[in-house]
């Protein structure tokens, strides 16, 4: 429904980088790189190679925290003063 009340509301909200961050395109990286793993092993019936890929999807996850902790993350906005209704 073009130009109804909802969308004026999906414009008032800004999306400045909707989670562009050095910790997240790292995280998704690797986490993605071990679900192509895990295909791979899952076609070729290799349970071990599948054990490996779900190593590598935890390690996409940690690496992606670690570097949120250490500055590389997405940074919350301080909490606006302006009313915003």
């Amino acid at each position: 429904m073009a130009g109804s009340e909802h969308d004026a509301d999906l414009d008032a909200v800004p999306h400045e980088n909707h989670g562009n961050s050095v910790a997240a395109w790292t995280a998704v990286a690797i986490i993605t790189a071990g679900f192509i793993v895990g295909c791979i092993a899952v076609i070729a019936a290799m349970v071990w190679l599948f054990w490996v890929a779900v190593v590598i999807c935890v390690v996409g996850i940690i690496a992606g925290k670690v570097l949120a902790l250490m500055g590389f993350g997405i940074h919350s906005a301080e909490p606006s003063t302006a009313d915003v209704s």
